[in-house]
């Protein structure tokens, strides 16, 4: 694998939890194997009063808590913190800046850095342009000497407008190639092995067209509420939290055309296009194509369980989706009249993310006596989490006399691949961005393309009364209704479990 250059990360809201649980132990990590440059460093940046010692010592919890390596060595660990430095700083004070650069420069003389500096936003959204105008003006966004590159986290806007004055705003300071718009979701090595089982197997790439498929279904399920996050969550829902990213970002996976080269540029292309061939939904169609749901209170495993009005920082009479479902089409040649069907939810009854890929039917039913098999189409499903792996079910006869037929499963689960170390979503993200690799950062007009399909439903949601809000209690798979989306009588959402192979189930775990 290449090295990375020297280089400085620079953590914007260093105090905060991100840093603390996922960026500090992720680096960590990458230490561990070797695979940072000779010359490192990383500055973080908050307006907590801290010393270089009190942040190491931080820090230093944090990777005994997260990190996938656990240090056992004392010496590398010590030498790993060696490496971080704190720095005193207001965000939002213009004048801090001039400090900052100094103190950049200073640092860079001692580690031999070569200017190369890679800032990531770790900060609530509101100075996401705040800060690169500031660096900008500091002249610290400048190529001239030294790389400069920018991270920005979720949310990237909270709809279209706010989306395109970001990028609008971002490419004032930093060009496109600098800006890495980050979702931990490409992260994931089975994001990442969609594209291996799709373009390098000769049996499913002939199939993954309107020909073969009879639809898609893909599930973002979440088994816990939204706890103190209450007040964030009101402004956000479902359809902005998980699906205008995360889950339209799997749709874009799955449908994409073969690129010509597996770079940055070619794979990022062909999943704009499938943005961009995304139907739009009407505003007064919303209610035919989209169904919203708010968790009730329940009992789980005989406990009580708070409903979402209920929770602390939300509205007696909040309309906040807490699950939300959406079937939509792609209009192209690959994809034409194929739905797919994504739904995302918390308080649902298992932690889950998978892709389901239903096949046709075979066009004359032998073993028609057989309702079971009759009812039931091939199916491969991709589980991003968890027990990461890919299933394959399909009919089979079972022993003795007759054509008695029932579906049997065949898969393959990462974790029996024991030899092998599967790097965390942050530690994949933070090296290819060190390696100048966008291809799993989102690029600016995709993300408009996502907006601009999400918006018209968000806006019908919140202009139109009539559109109901619907109740489903705490541990169930969402509101009834949403069974509604998929029209057919014989067909509904698969019921995943939380190990790949056992399905089919309402399963609470």
């Amino acid at each position: 694998m290449n090295q990375p250059k020297n280089h400085i990360l620079v953590i914007f809201g260093a105090s905060g939890d991100l840093t603390y649980r996922k960026l500090v132990p992720a680096v960590f990590d990458l230490y561990n194997q070797n695979l940072l440059p000779e010359k490192f460093a990383i500055l973080g940046l908050g307006r907590t009063d801290l010393s270089d010692v009190d942040f190491r010592a931080k820090m230093k919890s944090g990777i005994q808590q997260f990190a996938l390596n656990k240090p056992d060595d004392e010496n590398k660990l010590n030498d790993y913190l060696e490496k971080l430095h704190y720095f005193s700083f207001d965000t939002k004070d213009p004048d801090e800046y001039c400090l900052l650069k100094g103190k950049l420069r200073e640092l860079d003389e001692a580690c031999g850095t070569d200017n190369n500096f890679i800032y990531y936003m770790a900060t609530p959204p509101n100075m996401y342009e705040i800060i690169p105008e500031q660096l900008a003006k500091q002249a610290l966004s400048d190529e001239s000497a030294g790389f400069k590159r920018l991270i920005v986290e979720k949310p990237f806007g909270y709809d279209l407008k706010t989306a395109q004055k970001l990028n609008k705003e971002l490419l004032k300071y930093f060009n496109e190639e600098q800006i890495y718009r980050i979702d931990h979701y490409l992260g994931k090595e089975t994001v990442q092995n969609l594209l291996v089982t799709r373009f390098s197997n000769g049996i499913f790439e002939p199939l993954w067209n309107r020909n073969y498929i009879h639809h898609v279904e893909i599930t973002g399920a979440e088994n816990i509420g939204v706890g103190n996050r209450g007040g964030y969550y009101e402004g956000s829902g479902a359809l902005r939290d998980m699906i205008q990213n995360h889950l339209l970002l799997l749709v874009g996976l799955v449908a994409m055309e073969p690129p010509t080269l597996i770079d940055s540029t070619n794979i990022r292309n062909e999943i704009a296009k499938v943005f961009h061939s995304l139907r739009p939904i009407k505003e007064e169609e919303v209610a035919k194509y989209a169904i919203r749901g708010q968790y009730t209170a329940s009992h789980i495993k005989g406990e009580a369980v708070k409903g979402y009005r209920e929770e602390q920082g939300v509205a007696d009479d909040s309309r906040t989706e807490t699950f939300a479902a959406i079937k939509l089409f792609i209009d192209n040649w690959r994809w034409a009249g194929v739905p797919f069907y994504i739904r995302s939810g918390k308080m649902l009854p298992t932690r889950v993310t998978e892709i389901v890929i239903h096949f046709k039917s075979t066009p004359h039913h032998l073993f028609a006596n057989d309702a079971s098999i009759c009812n039931n189409y091939n199916q491969l499903v991709i589980r991003i989490q968890p027990d990461e792996g890919v299933l394959l079910k399909f009919g089979m006869k079972v022993p003795g006399a007759g054509f008695k037929v029932q579906n049997v499963n065949m898969d393959f689960h990462y974790s029996d691949l024991s030899d092998t170390y599967l790097p965390s979503a942050y530690e994949r993200l933070l090296l290819d961005c060190m390696l100048g690799d966008s291809t799993l950062y989102h690029r600016g007009d995709a993300v408009e393309a996502a907006w601009k399909f999400v918006d018209p439903i968000l806006k019908a949601w919140k202009n139109d009364k009539n559109i109901p809000v619907h109740g489903y209690p705490a541990g169930t798979w969402g509101p009834e209704v949403s069974d509604e989306l998929i029209e057919e009588n014989d067909i509904t959402w698969r019921y995943p479990c939380k190990n790949l192979a056992n399905d089919g189930n309402y399963c609470e775990l």
